[in-house]
């Protein structure tokens, strides 16, 4: 039987286990190896500072001894915000999406990106959910299709300034 999923805002005690999936998920999906500290940092700056973005946390119950039950970090994802001038409104970006490999095609990030559909709706200055993904992740283009996103046309180019390590 599969336990419910609930997802909330992240708490600053989740920036070490969100951190780490960080690093996981560059790691998996660009092959990237990224300091550690400097991810930590990041993070909980992040979940102290919504202006910067806005984590979420999917957490599935888990039944202990008699009633008690644990919600379990099981994924995660992160919400930054664009403003667009053309359209007088913001885009929220969805970022660093990860789910734990136990989990993974069980709904988690149906569930995570069904909350922030709802609360972007629920706002009337947000015009629509945005992500990137890197080209040849197949199984991440099929599961945002299925959940009606399509491809904006749109290429990312970046020019950095400074080493981000």
């Amino acid at each position: 039987m599969t336990m419910p999923l609930r997802v909330r805002d992240a708490h600053p005690a989740d920036a070490p286990l969100l951190a780490r999936w960080a690093r996981t998920m560059a790691r998996e999906t660009e092959h990237l190896e990224l300091d550690a500290d400097t991810v930590l940092a990041g993070v909980t700056r992040a979940i102290g500072d919504a202006a910067k973005a806005r984590y979420f946390v999917a957490a599935r119950e888990v039944p202990l001894a008699g009633d008690e039950v644990i919600a379990e970090p099981v994924g995660m994802l992160m919400v930054t915000r664009e403003w667009s001038d053309w359209r007088c409104g913001h885009w929220w970006w969805i970022q660093s999406v990860y789910v734990a490999p136990a989990h993974r095609r069980g709904g988690v990030f149906r569930a995570l990106y069904a909350h922030v559909h709802a609360l972007a709706t629920a706002q009337d200055d947000v015009l629509g959910l945005r992500l990137y993904v890197e080209r040849d992740n197949a199984d991440a283009i099929a599961t945002y299709a299925s959940l009606g996103m399509r491809d904006a046309g749109y290429r990312i180019f970046e020019a950095p300034v400074r080493d981000a390590g």
